[in-house]
């Protein structure tokens, strides 16, 4: 036998067997990279099930924090009668700040825009509260329950709850979990 037959024998056996070889090597790539992808979702849907709930529960208690502060219900929750305005301002602002203090933990649960416009919601109540407080003739010698009934007509004449936007985008964004 020839040299020149012997490598044509050769290659014969050995090209196909790297041809074999290449295709189980891309074929064994493939079925690992999927395996890899099967696992990060598994992965993910494991950590979803832990914390959906959180993130849920994240969006209840920014949702009651909200409607605790909006005026109509603080103002029902919070009894005016037999407090002078100067107390029933102070009442009104330690009890917003207590509440927001008390929900600051949910802003890991919720997107940095939603908590943004939490804060934004809190600030315009507290800034109601104090143009109110601010807008008595004597605030010093008025009555609680003119401040309440100051806060409600400055809410008559901007029309809208100072907390309507935060409620809906956290409605909304919690409404893109499912």
């Amino acid at each position: 036998m020839d040299t020149t037959t012997y490598v044509f024998d050769l290659l014969k056996i050995i090209l196909p067997a790297l041809i074999v070889a290449g295709a189980i090597y891309v074929l064994f790539r493939q079925f690992l990279e999927k395996e890899q992808q099967r696992r990060l979702i598994e992965m993910r849907m494991e950590s979803n099930k832990t914390t959906l709930p959180l993130r849920l529960q994240a969006y209840e208690r920014v949702v009651l924090f909200l409607e605790r502060i909006s005026p109509n219900n603080i103002l029902v929750r919070l009894s005016s009668a037999g407090q002078t305005a100067p107390d029933f301002h102070r009442l009104l602002q330690q009890e917003i700040r207590a509440e927001y203090e008390h929900n600051l933990s949910q802003q890991l649960y919720i997107s940095g825009d939603a908590w943004t416009v939490v804060k934004e919601a809190k600030e315009n109540v507290l800034t109601m509260v104090n143009r109110a407080y601010h807008g008595l003739p004597t605030p010093g010698q008025a009555r609680g329950t003119e401040l309440a009934k100051r806060i409600l007509e400055g809410l008559m004449m901007d029309g809208a709850e100072p907390t309507a936007q935060a409620l809906a985008v956290v409605k909304s964004e919690a409404a893109g979990l499912f």
